[in-house]
C-alpha cells in the first residue's frame, strides 16, 4: 500500500464512520484528541504526509498519547501506545504497561474502531515498559523493541517549522522534526535510521453514535 492511501484511511477514520460491523458501528461513539510523535525512514519532508504517493519502504515508529476523550462514556485520558510499522505490510502495537485494567479494556475496544488500519495490520499487541521524555531540544520515546530520539528542524531564525492544512485529521499543529535515533529490533525485522523524517502533531477524532 502506498503511504498516500494509508493516510487517507487514517484520515477517514478520524472524522466519521469507518468500516465496521453494523453492531459495532451502532454501539460505539467516541471523541478524543491525542498528541502524535513519529519518525519514519523517509527523507525530509516525508511526501506521504503531504498526500503524495511513495513506493519506497517506510519504517516507522508512531507514538500516540490520548490527551482527553471518551469511548461510550469510558475515559480515554492518559492512554498511550506506540505503533511500530512497515508501511502497508505489518504493525506491532506496544501499549504502556502502566495502564490500569480498565484503561487496557477501553483501549482494546478503541483500537479497531479509531485505529482500524493499524489493528488490521498488527501482528502483536503487548503491554511493555514505555518512557517518553521531552525538552526544547529533543523528544525521545522508547519501548524495549523500539527507540526514537528526534529534534526540531530549525526554520527561519531558528524557529520551529510549523505546517498547516495537511490532508489528514491526524496532522493538526504539525511541526517538522529530524530523527537522531530511530530504531527497531524484533523477531522478523530490524532497522536503524538517522537524519530521516520526523514530526509532531495533534490528532482529532470523533464518531457519533448512530441510531
Amino acid at each position: 500500500m502506498r503511504r498516500r492511501n494509508f493516510n487517507q484511511i487514517l484520515g477517514a477514520a478520524t472524522i466519521g464512520p469507518i468500516a465496521l460491523t453494523a453492531t459495532a458501528s451502532v454501539a460505539s461513539a467516541w471523541t478524543f484528541t491525542a498528541d502524535i510523535a513519529e519518525c519514519c525512514s523517509c527523507n525530509i519532508p516525508c511526501p506521504c504526509n503531504f498526500g503524495l504517493p511513495t513506493s519506497t519502504r517506510c519504517d516507522g515508529n508512531r507514538l500516540i498519547e490520548i490527551e482527553q476523550g471518551t469511548l461510550d462514556g469510558a475515559d480515554l485520558t492518559g492512554i498511550r501506545f506506540l505503533v511500530t510499522f512497515e508501511m502497508g505490510e505489518w504493525a506491532r502495537i506496544y501499549a504502556d504497561e502502566s495502564l490500569s485494567t480498565s484503561q487496557r479494556r477501553t483501549f482494546e475496544m478503541l483500537l479497531p474502531l479509531a485505529f482500524g488500519h493499524f489493528h488490521r495490520q498488527s501482528r502483536s499487541l503487548e503491554y511493555v515498559p514505555m518512557t517518553v521524555t521531552r525538552s526544547p531540544e529533543l523528544l525521545s520515546f522508547s519501548t524495549p523493541a523500539s527507540q526514537v530520539t528526534m529534534k526540531p528542524l530549525p526554520g527561519l531564525e531558528g524557529e520551529p517549522i510549523a505546517i498547516k492544512g495537511l490532508p489528514s485529521n491526524a496532522f493538526h499543529d504539525y511541526v517538522q522534526y529530524e530523527s537522531v535515533r530511530h530504531t527497531h529490533k524484533s523477531a522478523n525485522r530490524e532497522w536503524s535510521h538517522s537524519g530521516t523524517n520526523g514530526f509532531t502533531s495533534k490528532m482529532i477524532s470523533h464518531q457519533r453514535q448512530n441510531g
